[in-house]
């Protein structure tokens, strides 16, 4: 499926193809570098420890980082240098996780904090640009394009997850963060060798013109539903490992091998929730998922062993794939036109509301246990379901006061 997609993407044109298989990359690099923290806490053997507090910070240090990649990429793009922007922000990251290999377990943590910060803002860059590279195949076919690249980023969410279950007992903390940083080197050498050659016709917005793009109704909604859900998933997925070490007494390997299969099921019940949405309810396909969600964060609070925590994560998985494709298929007719400028700001929004969540439960942790890592999600899940409902009603008025309809 994934091939007679990018076919279709490609439209037959050598270059149209070869900047789809460029921007699929990128998309699985941007995977690998925001999952990250969730990976590497148990290799800093942050599950052998009651220093939450410390494990919480490195999520706003990437918040930080990713945040700070804004302004860098407005000196970038009035140059129309966007090969440049996913070099550059690749070769931030690749040199991050090198500096974080460098260091000695007695370093202190800011120096750590330090890298994590550099590496959210070289994973920033990398999806800003991102964002406007994929431009003329979204405008060719808008959800192919959202299928495959979220199939692409989930997968790169997986894969770092195994890479580092993997390696866990063989190696040393610095060779697991040299191999990571061998991914995005690899992509730094990749843009800058074979170009992406976009036409950005569109200049530099201000940050009045940010704001302005943020003002109906319909992209506050959307903004804050990304928030929400971005940070429920990250919440389980920065501390899934620890909960279930601490919590369940899952060996670390364990962990990260079930932190994959949360992103595996996470992707599959995407392109799944994808491949139904033309013939099925969508108003029980939501009741479903809110329902599975709910389910699966009471399981994972209540169980004790490894069988109920992937159980939990199954629902899990399956409660949180549809609520993008429901969100996107309303709010799609808002914004017909594609935006690089608009879908890259809420981007960043729904990044931080992802970097936030875990940091805030680094806090409730520290002062009330690990126990609690499971409890933001479900409370979390019930707002997705309330501004999912807000969306729809948005949108039935909004076609309601149309001319014609």
């Amino acid at each position: 499926m994934a091939a007679s997609s990018a076919d279709g993407l490609s439209g037959g044109s050598p270059l149209e193809s070869g900047l789809v298989r460029k921007t699929l990359a990128g998309w699985f690099l941007s995977g690998v570098l925001s999952s990250f923290l969730g990976a590497i806490l148990p290799v800093w053997r942050y599950h052998l420890t009651e220093d939450f507090l410390i494990a919480g910070h490195f999520f706003l240090a990437m918040n930080i980082g990713i945040l700070t990649a804004v302004p860098l990429w407005r000196y970038v793009i009035p140059r129309r240098k966007l090969s440049l922007a996913l070099a550059c922000g690749c070769g931030i990251a690749c040199g991050s996780l090198l500096y974080l290999a460098a260091l000695s377990p007695a370093t202190p943590f800011w120096w750590r904090m330090l890298g994590t910060a550099l590496l959210g803002c070289g994973n920033g860059l990398l999806n800003l640009a991102l964002f406007h590279a994929v431009t003329p195949v979204f405008r060719m076919n808008p959800s192919a394009t959202l299928s495959l690249s979220g199939t692409f980023f989930g997968l790169g969410c997986a894969v770092t997850a195994l890479l580092v279950a993997g390696t866990f007992f063989m190696y040393t903390v610095p060779s697991i963060l040299i191999l990571l940083a061998a991914l995005p080197g690899y992509g730094a050498g990749l843009y800058a060798i074979r170009r992406v050659s976009v036409q950005l016709d569109l200049p530099s917005p201000s940050f009045r013109k940010g704001l302005e793009e943020f003002r109906t109704p319909a992209a506050v909604l959307l903004a804050l539903l990304l928030f929400f859900q971005f940070g429920n998933e990250w919440a389980i997925a920065g501390w899934l490992p620890l909960f279930l070490t601490r919590r369940v007494g899952t060996s670390p390997e364990g962990a990260l091998i079930l932190l994959a299969f949360y992103w595996l099921a996470l992707m599959v019940g995407r392109v799944v929730v994808l491949s139904i949405l033309p013939i099925v309810s969508h108003a029980r396909l939501l009741g479903a998922s809110v329902i599975a969600a709910l389910f699966g964060c009471t399981i994972l609070l209540a169980t004790n062993n490894r069988f109920g925590a992937t159980v939990g994560l199954l629902f899990v998985g399956a409660g949180f794939a549809s609520v993008y494709p429901l969100a996107a298929e309303k709010i799609g007719k808002r914004f017909p036109n594609y935006q690089p400028s608009f879908y890259s700001g809420i981007y960043c929004l729904a990044m931080t509301g992802g970097m936030l969540a875990p940091w805030s439960l680094g806090l409730f942790a520290n002062l009330w246990g690990i126990g609690v890592a499971m409890i933001l999600p479900l409370c979390g899940s019930i707002m997705v379901f309330l501004l999912l409902a807000a969306i729809w009603a948005e949108a039935k008025f909004w076609e309601s006061a149309q001319p014609g309809v």
